[in-house]
């Protein structure tokens, strides 16, 4: 079996991002866009958060097969240690290992950038019950990851003409230390991270 890759995302990945992407906005409540962003969309998306911020892709056989990003949590200074994340695979590729190898790699970077907090914004069902268009399987890979609820919204997000709550889910991986060090850039790790 093939094995997976991860490196930093190129501009030059954001169709392949896009084809992933799509599938997700168009078939899923996963995401809140209900309109597929076009690839100079997905490229400025990149291009903003890589300024200071991790943009992963997984690749197999040489494909991109997932990708994997954080961000502010909130733009306001008081809370930059506290960050969002957001994974997506290829639908396709499933078995591999790749959200996996990818959520590693984020919280890994995180550590080292001296972020204290991360957080996943996750459409839940409002009657708790599964359906075509959204499962329970990214409240349950976070759970896995030791992310507990921090809070659930009542309805906040309508789509394919229903509505779903959004549940926030938290994780702290450092102490939350009375003068904490002051983030770095992703560029002040990325080489080194890379090298191993």
């Amino acid at each position: 079996m093939s094995e997976v890759s991860l490196r930093v995302a190129r501009l030059t990945d954001a169709a392949a991002i896009r084809q992933i992407y799509s599938y997700y906005v168009q078939n899923t409540a996963i995401t809140c866009e209900v309109t597929v962003p076009t690839v100079e969309e997905i490229t400025g998306r990149m291009k903003k958060t890589l300024q200071h911020y991790p943009y992963l892709v997984a690749e197999l056989d040489g494909q991109v097969v997932g990708f994997a990003y954080i961000g502010p949590a909130n733009p306001r200074e008081a809370y930059q240690w506290t960050v969002e994340t957001s994974i997506y695979v290829d639908r396709e590729c499933r078995g591999h290992r790749i959200g996996t190898r990818l959520y590693d790699a984020l919280e890994e970077l995180c550590r080292r950038m001296h972020f204290v907090n991360m957080t996943a914004h996750i459409v839940y069902p409002h009657d708790d019950q599964p359906d075509h268009y959204l499962t329970l399987a990214s409240p349950k890979f976070h759970e896995y990851y030791g992310y507990k609820l921090a809070g659930r919204f009542d309805r906040n997000v309508y789509k394919f003409d229903k509505w779903y709550d959004m549940i926030w889910m938290e994780k702290s991986i450092a102490d939350h230390a009375q003068a904490p060090v002051a983030p770095l850039d992703f560029a002040d790790v990325a080489d080194d991270f890379f090298a191993k």
